[in-house]
């Protein structure tokens, strides 16, 4: 599909092969480099060793991957900044989901005091809270909002996937939160944002699931699926660019 191309992907959390997602996330890679003609390189930046801008420049993609809490929630959250920012296709599972929300918070809307309770635990407020019943490795169904991109990369509506996460998006933080370009597009049984992704950007989703681990039983995840594409789609462009100057 897209011959001869060639993507990089900065994986943002610090490796532990302890981590079920992590075992899959390269299998997942593997899976969609397959699938789509594309040659796929991935490397693990470890998140304090985000200082700036320049450690993000050379990749294609970013992926905010599970494992929080992070060494440096200040390095994931500049990752995920830069990608919205500067329009590099970016994927947030879990951990990811829950910084994706606290970064757009805090740089988007404004909201300074926007807190994570795992990360402040002293927070009155906070925007990201523990669950009312945490999700230790169980499958739930997620309900995709038709239209979107997610919805799209499925072709379904209704989707089952893995968690292992404690901590979700507080309810009275949605309306305000979704006002703008970002949106909701995956919901639990009980209507709780399970997904969401931004309007305005090339390819940016975060998911509270874990959809790399069915890479672990041979599936090819459709979102990595979609986030390798969104890079070789952003990388043949640069390259035409590049030969016309």
């Amino acid at each position: 599909m897209y011959s001869k191309c060639r993507v990089r992907v900065a994986l943002v959390g610090e490796f532990n092969a302890a981590i079920t997602a992590h075992r899959a996330i390269p299998e997942a890679l593997r899976l969609a480099a397959e699938a789509l003609g594309v040659a796929v390189e991935h490397d693990w930046l470890g998140t304090d060793s985000i200082v700036d801008d320049a450690a993000l420049m050379a990749y294609d993609g970013i992926w905010c991957v599970p494992g929080s809490p992070y060494v440096s929630a200040d390095g994931a959250l500049r990752a995920i900044r830069f990608a919205r920012e500067q329009g590099v296709p970016f994927l947030g599972t879990c951990g990811g989901f829950q910084h994706a929300l606290l970064e757009y918070a805090r740089n988007r809307l404004g909201w300074a005091d926007a807190e994570h309770a795992e990360l402040s635990p002293q927070a009155q407020t906070p925007l990201i809270a523990p669950l009312a019943c945490a999700l230790q490795d169980v499958s739930e169904r997620v309900h995709l909002v038709s239209g979107s991109r997610i919805a799209e990369l499925y072709g379904v509506r209704e989707i089952s996937e893995q968690y292992l996460c404690r901590y979700g998006l507080v309810d009275a933080f949605v309306e305000p939160l979704m006002a703008q370009a970002l949106k909701a597009s995956g919901h639990d049984e009980a209507g709780a944002v399970r997904a969401i992704e931004l309007e305005d950007h090339p390819f940016f989703i975060a998911t509270l699931f874990q959809p790399e681990r069915a890479a672990l039983q041979g599936r090819l995840p459709p979102l990595v699926a979609g986030l390798v594409g969104a890079c070789a789609v952003q990388s043949v462009h640069e390259a035409h660019l590049e030969q016309a100057s």
